[in-house]
C-alpha cells in the first residue's frame, strides 16, 4: 500500500471520461515537500501558523487540552483533514460522480453537475463531509462544502495539528491532473469564525500504480489503546510538525496553553 511507483519516463497524457473531461481515477500518494510539514494546513503560512481569531485560538486551545485526535478514536477526519493526510487514498471518478475513498474506511462523494449554489444553512445537517455541489471550470473539477461540524465543541479537527474548524467554515477545492502520474489540489478554507482572512492550501500526489486501491481498515477492531490516548495534538515546533519528536520524552502530562504560544 505505500510502496511508492516509481515512473521516471516522460510526461503522458491525462486519461479522459467519455465528456472529454479528464479523469481523476485512481490510487494517489502524497509526495514529501522538503523543509514542510505534513499534516499541517498551515503548510504554505509565514511560519506554518494559519491566521486564527481570538476564537480560532480559544477552540484550538480547547481541541488540543480536551479532545483526543479524533481520527486516533476511530472518528472521521472529513473535509478538510483527509486532503492534508500522509496516507493514500483513491478517487472514483466518472462524467457524473466524484468519490474520494480514504484508509480509515470512510469515503465522501459528490454529483457532478452544472455550478450551482450550495444549500441554505438550514437545509443541511452538520456532518464530518459536509455538503457540497461540483462542477467542471474548464478542465478543473470544483467542490465547494459547506454544513461541517465545530471543533470548539464537536470531535473534528481542521488537520492533523488539531488546529479547528467551525461550523461556518465552507471549503474549495480545485483537482487537476495536469498529467497521467499526478494529482494537484488547490484549496481555499473559508471561515470568519475561527480565522481572520480565508487561506489556502496546496498538495500534489503520484499516481500509486495500476490495480492497487485503498485496503481494508478495522480502526475500531484494533484500537486496542483508545482509552489510554490522551487530549490534543503534542506541542507543534517551529518546524510546523507535531509531537515532540523521536528523542525527546513524551510529558507526563498534557502540556498546557502556553506550549501553543497562546
Amino acid at each position: 500500500m505505500f510502496r511508492p511507483l516509481i515512473y521516471n519516463g516522460p510526461p503522458l497524457p491525462a486519461p479522459r471520461l467519455l465528456d472529454g473531461k479528464p479523469d481523476l481515477s485512481g490510487f494517489w500518494q502524497g509526495v514529501r515537500e522538503k523543509g514542510v510539514p505534513g499534516g499541517n494546513h498551515g503548510k504554505d503560512q509565514p511560519g506554518f501558523i494559519l491566521p486564527l481569531t481570538e476564537k480560532g485560538k480559544r477552540a484550538m486551545i480547547y481541541a488540543q487540552n480536551h479532545t483526543p485526535d479524533p481520527e486516533a478514536v476511530c472518528i472521521n477526519g472529513g473535509i478538510p483533514r483527509h486532503n492534508s493526510s500522509g496516507l493514500p487514498f483513491e478517487v472514483l471518478h466518472t462524467t457524473d460522480r466524484f468519490a474520494t475513498l480514504y484508509h480509515y474506511t470512510t469515503h465522501r462523494s459528490a454529483s457532478v453537475a452544472e455550478r450551482r449554489a450550495l444549500p441554505p444553512k438550514e437545509q443541511t445537517s452538520k456532518t464530518y463531509f459536509g455538503t457540497n455541489v461540483a462542477y467542471w471550470d474548464g478542465d478543473t473539477l470544483v467542490v465547494e462544502t459547506t454544513g461541517l461540524r465545530d471543533s470548539s465543541f464537536e470531535k473534528i479537527w481542521l488537520d492533523e495539528n488539531g488546529n479547528p474548524t467551525s461550523d461556518q467554515t465552507q471549503v474549495i477545492e480545485r483537482w487537476s491532473r495536469p498529467d497521467y502520474h499526478h494529482l494537484q489540489l488547490e484549496e481555499t478554507v473559508i471561515d470568519p469564525k475561527y480565522y481572520r482572512e480565508p487561506f489556502k492550501f496546496t498538495r500534489k500526489w503520484n499516481y500509486g500504480g495500476d490495480g492497487r486501491g485503498v485496503g481494508e481498515y478495522s480502526c475500531n477492531e484494533n484500537n486496542v489503546e483508545r482509552e489510554h490516548i490522551g487530549p490534543g495534538a503534542g506541542v507543534i515546533g517551529p518546524n510546523g510538525n507535531r509531537g515532540f519528536g523521536y528523542d525527546a520524552p513524551l510529558p507526563k502530562t498534557p502540556p498546557s496553553p502556553a506550549a501553543y504560544g497562546f
